[in-house]
């Protein structure tokens, strides 16, 4: 199992533009991946429900998990989007 940290990016935090990017980014990925508060019940980042009920902020520490072949390069993917601003992106 593999997990990593990030901040998140977006100027008014993980809400639902910001968040439909990110499931939908994690829909291609070829394995699941959880996402979380560092030490709380991790939920599917497929879940556009389940991500936006994280209600994370700017600036909060989000944990992203996953097992099997190409995890690390999954969540890597996922970790850079999440810490970019997807509020400017277009």
């Amino acid at each position: 199992m593999h997990s990593i940290q990030v901040t998140v990016g977006s100027s008014r935090g993980l809400h639902a533009r910001p968040a439909s990017l990110f499931v939908q980014a994690a829909a291609r990925q070829p394995l699941k991946v959880t996402v979380g508060r560092p030490g709380q019940a991790p939920v599917d980042a497929r879940s556009l429900l389940s991500v936006l009920a994280l209600a994370a902020g700017c600036g909060e520490t989000l944990e992203l998990t996953a097992s099997g072949d190409g995890a690390q390069d999954s969540l890597k993917a996922l970790a850079e989007l999440l810490a970019s601003d997807l509020d400017t992106a277009a």
